[in-house]
């Protein structure tokens, strides 16, 4: 018998496993089957690979949400995905949103491409407007990846600004035990103890961005 049929039947039994596995596993409905399964996947990964030990993250059941948290690596997204049971808008770097191979599945989960350099006001407009249909948008107010060793960069504005145009609750979580700390796909297959804390929730009212910042930089930046 040639190997060809048998490797491609076992593929096939393979993929369909795995399907099999996401979908019993998943937690957020992304109103599409194969998002679906990815969410289950990511969970299962994260839970028996990475070893993920995450607080209950009390968003709501439905309407608008911030999700923030500190950035260490390029593993924290797919630990908050892991922790919370609605899909999430995640606000990324334009870089890491054209990544060869990972375009189709950032464009599928709907996230937010930031041009820092160029036009970061356009991807501010898209989350307000995602947040005004009730969504869930996530992202890391510090911006870029902390190196080990360094301080936590300072919170940005948009953040607060987010908040109080849109009226949504913010909700800040510390992401810990990452290995691959500054890493950004390395920290996805280097194994971690990983933990997710819940902090607090917060609102920011227009005219009280300052302090609204200060709460959630305190939140972040504390180990």
């Amino acid at each position: 018998m040639e190997p060809w049929p048998v490797m491609a039947g076992g593929a096939v039994a393979a993929a369909a496993g795995l399907a099999w596995l996401g979908w019993r596993a998943h937690e957020a409905d992304w109103g599409r089957r194969t998002l679906t399964v990815v969410d289950g996947l990511v969970r299962l990964f994260c839970r028996r690979w990475h070893r993920l030990v995450a607080d209950p993250v009390p968003l709501p059941e439905s309407g608008p949400a911030l999700l923030v948290a500190n950035h260490v690596s390029g593993l924290d997204p797919v630990l908050m995905v892991a922790a919370v049971r609605r899909p999430l808008r995640f606000l990324i770097a334009r870089e890491q949103y054209e990544r060869r191979g990972l375009r189709w599945l950032f464009r599928a989960m709907g996230c937010i491409p930031v041009d820092r350099e160029s036009r970061p006001q356009q991807a501010f407009r898209e989350a307000l407007a995602a947040l005004a249909r009730g969504e869930v948008v996530a992202l890391f107010p510090g911006g870029r990846i902390q190196p080990p060793g360094r301080p936590p960069p300072p919170l940005k504005r948009g953040v607060a600004r987010l908040a109080a145009l849109s009226g949504a609750p913010v909700l800040a979580v510390h992401i810990g035990g990452v290995r691959g700390q500054g890493r950004v796909l390395g920290a996805v297959f280097l194994r971690a103890r990983a933990r997710l804390v819940f902090r607090g929730e917060t609102r920011c009212r227009p005219g009280d961005e300052a302090r609204c910042l200060a709460r959630l930089e305190a939140w972040l930046t504390r180990g």
